[in-house]
């Protein structure tokens, strides 16, 4: 392997965004209203509350109307009449908050629109701080700022740019040896979908002010994680965000649209288009100064894009923008809570009922993650189609896509054994959708 390749291996396999916060609050118990069921209507209840509502019921009663974790009800203070206390059941325990109304509901300093986030958001916070609050409490502790995805991935841009290549005409070349010392802007933020730290790569859980944002760089982080980034805001990397790293399901929600990526369906057809039966495609890496300054336009130029052999001459370096791409997606394109299915139905001995569980498995996908899976798993079949002049077989392509598209090793687990991943299983499963895309990807 040159070290060409072995730089952007390491660009590519380098696990940028933590997973474990996030797939706590996947766990985390549902908010569910217990409704009242009596039929006088207390003339006293207020406005804003719904069947939640109960009115004045004792703890006892309380207890048996909440059940099961996530159980929450309304009821009027036993000790202050007028006010109201939000009754919940999490852990296996009943808990009681003085609920206060402002135009929107509170019980400290988060604000919300509507009853249901409120407890949805607690539910989520207790139950992160019951199953991580140690690796809560260090996270923020035992992150490097020169190892944070922030410094990492903008460093290379700010790199790019003062190489002067596809420069974008409103920000000028940035010098590796320039240090900035303007302080960040930061502000509480509600985020919408899912975002991740930029300082710690961990997840930002809750439903509003997950944490804070940079008005004039655009950093991300929690607010604890926020206090331990140096003052280097780069206003002009605010204008080079926005494509990579950002998850599936919030950029299609932000588009109202379940449509392809269309960095994904951009770097397809100019592969298609004249790089089919270019040998060892998706293999063979393309300069990593070139896969940077690529990844630069995109984030600069969106759709606008130019990909055309006059731009991008080796197509090496757009099959590299791709895979990079995908192995940012903060959440992978084989999401979490499938992942285990998959591999159980790739462990499955005979090939047709393999077949039909992969089927079933990605079936669960969310849609955003299913219909880009789905167009990847079709283009790479295409690619395999030319394997005697690409030398890309089915198998081939699986070895290489596998690492970038299915969740990461635990890094923990590689730390304490030295032992390379072994992504066998995932291989298999990769090839048996390549060589069977309308199999597994029919409706019926």
């Amino acid at each position: 392997m040159s070290n060409n390749e072995e730089e952007n291996d390491s660009l590519t396999l380098s696990p940028v965004w933590k997973s474990y916060l996030y797939q706590l609050q996947q766990e985390a118990p549902t908010a569910i209203a217990i409704p009242c069921c009596s039929n006088q209507e207390d003339t006293n209840k207020p406005h804003y509350f719904g069947d939640e509502y109960h009115g004045s019921i004792s703890n006892q009663e309380t207890k048996k109307l909440l059940q099961k974790d996530g159980h929450f009800l309304v009821r009027e203070s036993g000790k202050s009449r007028g006010h109201h206390t939000l009754s919940l059941k999490f852990n296996g325990e009943l808990k009681h908050y003085r609920l206060y109304f402002d135009g929107q509901f509170f019980v400290g300093e988060k604000k919300f629109d509507f009853l249901s986030d409120l407890v949805t958001d607690g539910l989520i916070t207790m139950h992160l701080e019951i199953k991580a609050g140690d690796y809560i409490h260090l996270m923020c502790r035992a992150a490097s700022y020169e190892q944070s995805p922030y410094f990492t991935l903008n460093e290379r841009k700010r790199r790019t740019l003062s190489l002067g290549r596809n420069r974008p005409s409103f920000v000028q070349p940035i010098s590796n040896d320039i240090h900035y010392d303007k302080a960040h802007v930061f502000r509480i933020q509600n985020f919408k979908g899912l975002h991740w730290c930029d300082f710690c790569g961990n997840f930002m859980w809750g439903i509003i002010a997950q944490g804070v944002r940079c008005e004039d760089c655009g950093l991300s982080a929690h607010r604890k994680c926020s206090e331990k980034i140096p003052a280097d805001c780069c206003p002009d990397l605010k204008l080079l965000r926005g494509v990579f790293g950002v998850d599936l399901t919030t950029l299609n929600k932000a588009h109202g649209s379940t449509r392809i990526p269309f960095l994904v369906d951009m770097c397809v057809k100019e592969i298609e288009r004249r790089g089919l039966c270019s040998e060892g495609i998706y293999r063979v890496s393309g300069l990593r100064d070139d896969v940077e300054a690529l990844r630069v336009t995109f984030d600069r130029d969106g759709d606008k894009t130019d990909l055309g052999p006059s731009s991008w001459e080796d197509i090496n370096v757009i099959a590299g923008v791709l895979k990079l791409y995908f192995r940012l997606l903060p959440i992978p394109l084989i999401a979490f809570q499938v992942y285990p299915l998959v591999m159980t139905a790739a462990k499955e001995p005979d090939e047709n009922r393999r077949s039909q569980r992969i089927k079933d498995a990605v079936q669960l996908l969310p849609p955003a993650h299913y219909n880009s899976l789905k167009y990847l798993i079709f283009h790479l079949h295409r690619v395999a189609e030319n394997k005697e002049k690409n030398k890309m077989s089915s198998l081939n392509l699986s070895t290489v896509w596998c690492p970038t598209l299915f969740p990461g090793p635990d890094l923990q687990e590689i730390n304490s054994t030295g032992s390379i991943p072994d992504f066998h299983l995932e291989a298999t499963c990769l090839d048996v959708m390549i060589r069977q895309p309308l199999l597994i990807f029919s409706s019926v």
